[in-house]
């Protein structure tokens, strides 16, 4: 679960991670919720998605990584797009709607881990959207 950004990573080009830049953050594996990956296992692992090196991955779980899109930025409101992969496959899609007038989620996600994902890649984009000056 990403809690802050994680600038000190050494991705070549860390606005090609899933969320957008690096993120520190807590597992929330089963048996291991609230435990802090190292920052070898957050350079290698979990800001890549697909951890197959992670000892902590539970071997029953319906997704191995998500994806975001910013599919439509218009008019103060922002729609992404998201899907989560299974065996480098979509095993979930769908879209979620931010309104930057009100800075308030129009449509959201009911598990709470991908609804912070997208928050966070939200908070990514932003920062590089010139129009936004970084205002989430």
């Amino acid at each position: 679960m990403p809690v802050e950004a994680y600038e000190g990573g050494t991705w070549m080009h860390p606005s090609r991670l899933p969320l957008g830049r690096g993120w520190r953050g807590q597992c929330t594996a089963p048996g291991h919720e609230g435990e802090v990956p190292t920052d070898e296992e957050l350079q290698q692992c979990c800001n890549l998605g697909y951890a197959s090196g992670c000892p902590r991955r539970p071997g029953d779980r319906s997704w191995d990584s998500i994806r975001f899109a910013v599919t439509r930025d218009v008019n103060l409101s922002i729609l992404l797009c998201y899907v989560c992969e299974r065996d480098h496959r979509p095993a979930e899609h769908g879209s979620l709607e931010f309104d930057l007038t009100r800075r308030i989620w129009i449509a959201t996600h009911g598990d709470p881990r991908i609804q912070k994902m997208a928050e966070c890649y939200l908070e990514s984009y932003l920062t590089r959207r010139p129009e936004s000056n970084g205002i989430p």
